[in-house]
């Protein structure tokens, strides 16, 4: 990635520090912002603590390089300044992410990509009546983001597929492993499939098969470590002679 891309993280609270971490990290320029003043002054302190228990587990060689390249804005205009992405953070509510998302569009450059780290709301919830729709998208990360990769890249039926690619790009050169959901689905794919995990953990402790300390180790150190290297498609591929038909 270009060392020159600038980042805009709006919303400075857990999440958009650990985005700072990971744009700082990956060689971007990050402006953050909060809407409560002197969070995001706080905010970048924290971060540079971040990126320092990050070189001493030898993810990040230089934190000082890294720190350098963040920054507190004074506005949310001030943070969008020559922005070439944009990754919002602000509280899990529909009205609140239609009203902050009409500001982006409004204030940042037309070909910046507008992207949100909403768990929960489908971004044709609150950017169908943006005049630049077609470059805003969902990209859901799981916490936290600078220490797990993983990022849920979600159009909206207007998001401009060349934005999807860029933004794909973009998280893979700062270090993380986006995926694409094909189309727009309640909960992305990651909650769901945990979701489903959980609903069947309870389900077997409550009906006395396990206790919820077995269970633990159950995925601890069962389940989840083949799955930390290895998904489920791999493994049943593996698993048979025939691959996935035969299994």
């Amino acid at each position: 990635m270009d060392v020159r891309e600038r980042v805009a993280i709006i919303g400075s609270g857990l999440i958009g520090r650990a985005w700072a971490i990971v744009f700082a990290g990956g060689g971007c320029d990050v402006a953050l912002y909060d809407a409560d003043a002197g969070v995001a002054g706080k905010a970048s302190a924290l971060v540079v603590e971040g990126l320092d228990e990050l070189v001493a587990q030898g993810l990040v060689k230089d934190a000082r390089a890294a720190a350098a390249r963040v920054r507190a804005a004074e506005s949310l205009a001030d943070a969008l300044d020559g922005a070439t992405f944009v990754q919002e953070n602000a509280p899990e509510r529909l009205e609140v992410k239609r009203t902050i998302f009409a500001e982006l569009d409004r204030l940042a450059a037309p070909d910046a990509i507008l992207a949100s780290s909403t768990s929960t709301i489908v971004a044709s919830a609150f950017t169908e009546n943006l005049e630049g729709r077609q470059r805003c998208l969902v990209a859901h990360p799981v916490n936290p983001p600078h220490l797990v990769p993983l990022v849920e890249l979600v159009a909206a039926p207007w998001t401009a597929p060349a934005v999807v690619a860029k933004a794909k790009g973009i998280y893979q050169a700062v270090g993380q492993v986006p995926i694409v959901v094909k189309r727009e689905i309640e909960g992305f794919i990651l909650n769901r499939l945990q979701a489903v995990l959980l609903s069947e953990a309870f389900r077997l402790v409550e009906d006395g098969y396990v206790t919820p300390q077995d269970l633990d180790k159950t995925l601890a150190d069962g389940l989840g470590l083949r799955w930390s290297f290895m998904g489920p498609f791999e493994t049943i591929e593996l698993n048979a002679p025939g691959g996935i038909p035969d299994y």
